[in-house]
């Protein structure tokens, strides 16, 4: 059965015959299991990854590190939800370390981020700090390489 979910996760426009034939499966038993994590959300959704850049449409990417007070009886739950519902949160993460939470913030333009950092998540009654790191590049994404990776090779050093 993980053998469904392993191919999904790699290409979720496989049918489940072309599943059937990857896994030896019966094509009935593979859309039962997928209908199946469907319903009770152990598949979230089916995804397609866009590097947008290659469509002219410029993103400005940054992760936001955030220390919270976290509140009684629901710790950092509460503060996590209220931040993960504003559209520019495109993941939230609890972490170890310094801060309590990352999020992966998206925005049109480096302004639109810092606005939404210092008018939205900043003043938030529990958020105590936080930290911007602007993503200068993204090489690699949701296990894709974007820009033509394996075409980039560095110059060798000559004396």
């Amino acid at each position: 059965m993980k053998q469904i979910f392993e191919a999904l996760e790699k290409d979720a426009r496989l049918t489940p015959q072309q599943i059937s034939t990857m896994t030896g499966m019966p094509v009935a038993e593979v859309e039962k299991t997928i209908k199946k994590a469907e319903k009770d959300r152990t598949i979230l959704k089916y995804k397609t990854a866009i590097d947008w850049s290659k469509l002219g449409e410029e993103q400005v990417w940054a992760l936001v590190e955030v220390k919270v007070a976290p509140q009684r009886d629901v710790g950092f739950d509460a503060i996590a939800e209220r931040i993960y519902r504003f559209p520019q949160a495109r993941s939230v993460y609890l972490v170890s370390g310094t801060y309590d939470l990352a999020i992966l913030v998206v925005g049109k333009t480096m302004q639109e981020v810092a606005v939404f950092v210092s008018e939205k998540l900043a003043p938030l009654d529990t958020v105590q700090s936080t930290v911007t790191h602007f993503i200068l590049k993204r090489y690699k994404d949701d296990g894709e390489v974007l820009g033509g990776g394996e075409g980039m090779k560095r110059l060798a050093i000559t004396p």
